[in-house]
């Protein structure tokens, strides 16, 4: 029998994929010892077979009424019973987090008759009937399907005929009221009775959190953070905690760091007397984490205690959402962090332009956005959609604000704080966020705000944010370059900001094994790659060094009659490409330097066809007539699967020979001038081992030929790109005329899928987003199934035919996260990306060593 409910004692974090990312880190925080409130999780195969099969497993009924029966045991309570009820939460926990973009249902087991058991086991009537109008609400939204907007006026009518401001001004008389109310909502939207059996009750949250995985906003989220509709989430049930009884309970979210900023510390909110969702909801404004220490020092300390132990087990940033029931502490979730570097390397405003700021808020997610404001989600889709920049305005996000914090430049709340709905969906989009702004006086009718100066700013008016600084202020300011990415290009350390980047930095390049390499083509981005980190040049295009006033050079070379001219256009680019290689070879002196042979189809050095027929026919010079000769005979329907890299050189007589003696003279000049240049010839394109020999017997040739009349050792590797199938399938072939391999998975990507990169990502590639067929483009993110597999052969069998090989990746892919993992576990030895994406590839090298290690 499959099982499909696991106890938080039977998991760990490493069963993510099974038990979602929730679940995994609850049964882990339980392993630990941390006060975990005892439950079960319901895996996610139990919701794939649901949502193919629109009934849930056969198993899954008798396997949750034993893991029920086993938690009311252990709690010496029974779910719902009259006197002293226990109650229970069902949440969602996918294996990626999604923040509040499925469902929760809290109080589960509540009824008429035990909610005044309750009542009497809490010496609380306000705080029971409280509960139950919150359940009845959640499940009928959630579960039954009742428009939201039936309950939200009904709460409004309350507020209003008791001339109070926010629902804590109901009393248990009100809140009784609202239940039977809410009750009869229930039953007038759908036609039935709210159950009462608390068991029934437990069965349908379980499946409506199986459906909510498919609802639009859950689909939507999942398109936009590249996560695959295939996964499924799981269903986490465990019992509750209250931390609405009173003053010495409450709620609140911490980070084991500042998450905008990564000092370490106890960072996060918290609510006192308040239940669940209040914090994340930013309903009611928290206040900081440090008021807990004066509120209740015992449970501030072992709050700080357990983020302690968290952040040096999972030996990241930690984020944790705990409630205080009456003085004790219980930790109710813990997802990590990381993925932060790059956003910190955005522009931020001239400080010395920004003036008055027009409102202060908490300073939720880093960077600096300008737009025309807007105070609903469908505007700030609507203006997007024609191309101008918004900020999405609003007293407090919801989950079904998703489409407009996408579509916005940055979201400005003035409610919340760090870890409401808006901050924490936010920073893990990478938008830029202010919340709390409290100054401000939203009216989303009005489509307006109001500062405390008096300043109103109507839609459409512009406005500028700073997530960093938690400012707002009126008109576009003017942009300055970032303290990170100042930083990273002078090693100035200017705050706290930077001393902590340069310390992860440090920690990173500590423990990785991958040395990561940058693709530069000019001395200027060499330089700044070696500023940025890079351990050389993974990727050198020789191709971009033939364009400009150099075309005419290449074309005179394809347009040559003879022996004789080709080799004089040749030998006219010898010391152009020789000047260029030796201010590479000097910028990253003592470094490798991988230089690709010119890989582009040789037609794109030519005048485009329909242009020079045009001339000839309207003003002919026998010039334009041999191009268009010459462009005729070399036209190719598929110019990407034509005459380019290696074939190039094999079929035009001196082109490798003038690009490996240029390479050899610079290494001659770098060493004469005392340098320590460190070249390599990588051959592009080779589908078969005998192209790679011919050209490599050349190569040596040339470079025997400049040791020999220099009276210096040129010695320099010659090695290939990967970039097609059949190179990976046939890579033991291959290997053993090569010294290196750098995998180039643009085109083996494009070769594999048999895609055209430039072709579909403007056609049919949203159209499979959406679909759900790609959950993310494999232009951006390695497939590690079909590309990865095409990798992992080329190691395993370029290895085993030659042992040492050095084996690297030079597209894209090198600097992306997830793919870089990828990387590590294959076994290669660099990844090369652009010099700007190497701090985060070294990052993200480090954080795949220590995942390695705690595998």
């Amino acid at each position: 029998m499959r099982q499909y409910v696991y106890g938080f004692g039977e998991g760990s974090r490493e069963m993510a994929d099974l038990l979602g990312g929730k679940g995994a880190n609850l049964a882990e925080m339980t392993r630990l010892g941390l006060p975990v409130p005892p439950g079960f999780t319901v895996t996610t195969q139990a919701c794939r077979e649901y949502l193919a099969t629109g009934e849930e497993p056969v198993e899954l009924g008798v396997q949750v009424a034993r893991a029920l029966a086993d938690l009311e045991r252990r709690v010496g309570r029974r779910l719902g019973e009259s006197d002293n009820p226990l109650l229970l939460s069902v949440r969602s926990g996918g294996r990626f987090s999604m923040p509040g973009m499925m469902e929760t249902i809290l109080d589960i087991g509540l009824s008429d008759a035990s909610v005044r058991g309750l009542a009497q086991a809490t010496g609380q009537e306000r705080f029971a009937w409280d509960s139950y109008r919150r359940l009845l609400q959640m499940f009928g939204r959630t579960v039954l399907g009742v428009d939201p907007e039936l309950f939200e006026d009904a709460l409004s009518r309350h507020r209003a005929d008791r001339g109070v401001a926010s629902d804590t001004g109901l009393d248990a008389h009100d809140l009784a009221v609202l239940a039977e109310e809410f009750k009869t909502l229930i039953r007038e939207a759908t036609g039935e009775e709210f159950p009462q059996d608390p068991v029934e009750q437990l069965y349908q949250a379980i499946r409506a959190v199986f459906r909510s995985w498919n609802g639009e906003r859950a689909r939507l989220y999942r398109r936009r953070e590249h996560i695959p509709d295939d996964l499924g989430t799981a269903v986490n049930i465990q019992v509750m905690v209250f931390g609405n009884l009173g003053p010495d309970s409450g709620t609140g979210v911490a980070f084991t760091r500042d998450p905008a900023t990564g000092a370490p510390g106890v960072y996060g909110d918290y609510l006192s007397d308040a239940q669940g969702e209040d914090v994340v909801a930013g309903i009611r404004n928290a206040v900081p984490l440090q008021e807990l220490k004066r509120l209740d020092p015992s449970s501030y300390l072992e709050l700080g205690d357990h983020l302690r132990t968290l952040e040096r087990h999972y030996r990241d940033l930690c984020d944790v959402e705990f409630t205080i029931e009456r003085g004790t502490l219980w930790m109710l979730q813990t997802r990590v962090g990381g993925h932060q570097l790059a956003r910190l390397m955005f522009p931020r405003f001239d400080e010395d332009a920004t003036g008055q700021p027009l409102a202060h808020g908490v300073p939720a997610s880093p960077g600096a956005a300008v737009g025309a404001a807007v105070f609903d989600s469908a505007e700030a889709v609507r203006r997007a959609a024609a191309g101008e920049k918004t900020v999405l305005v609003r007293r407090e996000t919801t989950p079904d604000d998703l489409p407009g914090m996408i579509a916005a430049e940055a979201v400005l709340t003035s409610r919340g704080g760090k870890t409401s709905h808006a901050a924490v969906v936010a920073r893990g989009m990478g938008k830029v966020c202010v919340c709390g702004a409290e100054e401000l006086a939203v009216d989303p009718g009005a489509r307006q705000f109001t500062a405390a100066d008096g300043t109103v700013v109507t839609e459409g008016k512009v406005i500028s944010v700073d997530g960093t600084a938690g400012t707002v202020h009126l008109g576009a300011l003017p942009l300055t370059e970032s303290p990170v990415a100042r930083f990273l290009e002078t090693g100035e350390q200017d705050g706290e900001l930077t001393r902590a980047v340069a310390r992860t930095l440090e920690q990173a390049d500590a423990v990785r094994r991958l040395e990561v390499r940058a693709n530069a083509d000019t001395p200027e981005d060499a330089a700044r790659a070696r500023r940025f980190g890079a351990q050389g040049i993974g990727l050198c295009r020789t191709e971009h060094m033939f364009l400009g006033e150099r075309r005419s050079l290449v074309e005179a070379m394809i347009l040559a009659e003879d022996e004789a001219g080709r080799r004089a256009a040749l030998d006219a680019l010898l010391p152009l490409q020789r000047s260029d290689f030796t201010g590479i070879l000097a910028a990253m002196d003592g470094l490798p330097v991988t230089i690709r042979l010119i890989d582009p189809p040789l037609h794109e050095f030519l005048p485009d066809r329909t242009e020079l027929a045009v001339r000839v026919a309207t003003a002919p010079t026998d010039r334009d007539r041999r191009l268009l000769a010459a462009v005729e005979r070399m036209h190719e329907s598929n110019p990407m699967l034509g005459l380019r890299g290696v074939r190039l050189g094999l079929v035009v007589p001196g082109l490798v020979e003038m690009q490996v003696r240029a390479i050899a003279e610079a290494v001659v000049e770098r060493t004469r001038a005392g340098g320590d240049p460190r070249a390599e010839i990588m051959v592009p394109l080779v589908g078969t081992a005998e192209e790679l020999r011919i050209v490599r017997a050349t190569a040596e040739r040339v470079l025997a030929e400049v040791s020999d009349a220099s009276g210096i050792a040129v010695r320099c590797p010659v090695g290939t790109m990967i970039e097609l199938p059949r190179a990976a399938l046939t890579a033991g072939r291959i290997a053993e005329a090569a010294d290196f391999f750098s995998f180039g998975t643009n085109d083996l990507t494009q070769t594999a899928w048999g895609l055209s990169r430039d072709d579909v990502e403007a056609s049919f590639f949203p159209a499979y987003l959406d679909q759900g067929i790609f959950a993310t483009s494999p232009f951006e993110t390695l497939d590690r199934d079909g590309v990865g597999r095409l990798i992992r052969i080329a190691v395993e069998e370029g290895r085993a035919a030659h042992p040492g090989l050095k084996i690297g990746v030079c597209g894209e892919h090198g600097g992306d996260p997830d793919s870089i993992h990828f990387f590590h576990d294959v076994g290669l030895d660099y990844v090369s990306c652009s010099p700007f994406r190497v701090p985060v590839a070294r990052l993200e090298a480090g954080r795949a060593a220590l995942e390695g290690r705690s595998a």
